[in-house]
């Protein structure tokens, strides 16, 4: 089974040091049912593409059987032996990506770590998948991740195309994706297009899904199918995982109708679905820190850890600390990003502190950044005096980066009726005029500059659906106070 990745970013060999493997050598792995081939078919530096061939072996494969393995998606006794696993993808070769790329699903790059975080031009290639649901699931399972997806179905025999097609898909994927995303997206949806893993799922497979599902799954319109097909129709296991996911999902506060905050709607429309608002927003507060050149940041109000996950997986990020109110979204972050299970060099630049933003906390001063993301909205107006004066006047990080909800946009929401917020929560929403006024106001108080813009599809008249803010300290005002310390 053959699987291609090609990217055009400039120099596109730098996805060899993504992919810890040199463009110049031919690599192998052993795997429990054969071995695996690392290789590139070209590279240079305007177009580089790594190749994963997995060459299985049959017998090895259909042995076992005391391990409980379903080797074959055919139930006859020679099927475990004669069958397709050596040529379409399947989740063994879900398999050889965790062990062959291990170090780049995590998103790590120890020569080249900016742009291990940084989202890249990227065409991934699957020439044969066995695709139960057919091209249109295959559609269904990748766009709403970003992908731009091709899925021909190949037929039966070309020699007779009265015969119709196979269940086995030509597939193509483009996007502008971190690389970590996509080898995580196509660890967990190869297997499910094919539903039929090849060895025996146990209970610690949700916790696998999880992790590499972070980030995207909670919020996948198919994330129920995702999960039935990927714990192998085990009821009790796929009933734990969307309990989980569910929590999440509510520590992420996501709106209170479905329809909130839903971007690209194709219905009707040969178009590709967009990322979901909430995944363009965390995109943009990540690039605002990057351009700061921050390293120590605080994740304010940081709820179940969405961009705390993100903020982790980037190492220009030497220290993360996330604060929130609620002891259960502290505990919920502190599960979503496995604390109890990070290295512990990673584990210690990772701080959990409950702590509200209207009182002063002296633990919070001295860092780089800091972000409010959706969490102005969530405090009474009156409170927003000691919010400005325990963040801006007293903690005073170099820059501070705010999003929240353009109330104006609201009317673009189908069910969103008139007088209604976007969450349940929220106390107010602004328009883009009060917002503006806002930060105009902090900034001119607290010796800050500022800029605004939007995040999400902008509307001519209503702008975009979500403002967002960065406010930074002056050079010379941070060299002052710490002359004064």
């Amino acid at each position: 089974m053959l699987l291609t990745l090609t990217t055009t970013h400039r120099p596109a060999t730098d996805l060899g040091h993504l992919l810890v493997k040199h463009p110049d050598r031919v690599q192998s792995f052993d795997l429990p049912a054969g071995t695996a081939h690392v290789l590139y078919p070209e590279a240079d530096e305007a177009r580089c593409t790594a190749a994963l061939l997995v060459e299985v072996d049959p017998l090895k494969l259909g042995g076992g059987r005391g391990r409980r393995q379903a080797t074959t998606p055919d139930s006859f006794t020679l099927g475990q032996y004669v069958n397709d696993r050596p040529y379409a993808a399947s989740s063994l070769l879900s398999s050889a990506l965790a062990k062959v790329f291990r170090s780049a699903l995590r998103g790590e790059s120890r020569d080249r770590p900016e742009l291990a975080a940084a989202p890249i031009p990227l065409e991934v290639r699957v020439p044969v998948l066995r695709c139960r649901g057919g091209a249109e699931l295959a559609v269904r399972v990748f766009a709403p991740l970003g992908w731009t997806v091709t899925a021909t179905p190949i037929p039966l025999d070309e020699a007779y195309p009265e015969w119709g097609d196979s269940r086995y898909v030509d597939l193509t994927l483009t996007g502008t994706l971190r690389l970590a995303d996509a080898l995580n997206h196509l660890y967990v949806l190869l297997p499910v297009l094919d539903d039929a893993k090849h060895y025996w799922v146990a209970p610690d497979e949700v916790d696998k899904l999880l992790r590499a599902g972070a980030g995207w799954l909670a919020d996948h319109p198919e994330r129920a199918l995702i999960t039935r097909r990927y714990l192998a129709h085990r009821r009790a296991l796929a009933g734990e995982a969307m309990a989980r996911l569910a929590e999440l999902r509510l520590a992420d506060e996501p709106p209170a109708d479905d329809s909130v905050e839903t971007e690209g709607s194709t219905e009707g429309s040969a178009e590709a679905p967009r990322a979901s608002l909430a995944v363009r927003r965390r995109e943009a507060v990540l690039a605002a820190l990057r351009d700061s050149g921050a390293s120590r940041v605080l994740d304010l109000g940081c709820g179940g850890g969405a961009l705390l996950t993100a903020l982790v997986a980037d190492r220009r990020f030497t220290e993360v600390v996330g604060t929130d109110v609620s002891s259960q979204a502290l505990a919920l972050a502190g599960r979503r990003l496995r604390l109890d299970r990070l290295p512990e060099r990673q584990r210690d630049r990772v701080r959990l502190w409950q702590s509200a933003l209207t009182y002063r906390d002296d633990r919070l001063r001295g860092y780089d950044a800091a972000v409010l993301m959706e969490v102005v909205e969530h405090l009474d107006p009156p409170r927003l005096p000691a919010l400005e004066d325990a963040v801006f006047g007293h903690a005073r990080p170099g820059t501070v980066v705010v999003t929240t909800p353009n109330v104006e946009y609201n009317v673009r929401y189908e069910g969103l009726g008139a007088g209604r917020f976007r969450h349940a929560d929220h106390r107010f929403e602004w328009t883009r005029t009060e917002f503006a006024a806002w930060v105009d106001r902090v900034a001119t108080a607290h010796g800050y500059t500022a800029t605004i813009g939007g995040v999400g599809d902008e509307d001519p008249e209503l702008g975009c659906p979500t403002q967002l803010a960065v406010l930074s300290r002056t050079d010379t005002d941070i060299r002052k106070e710490e002359t004064t310390r």
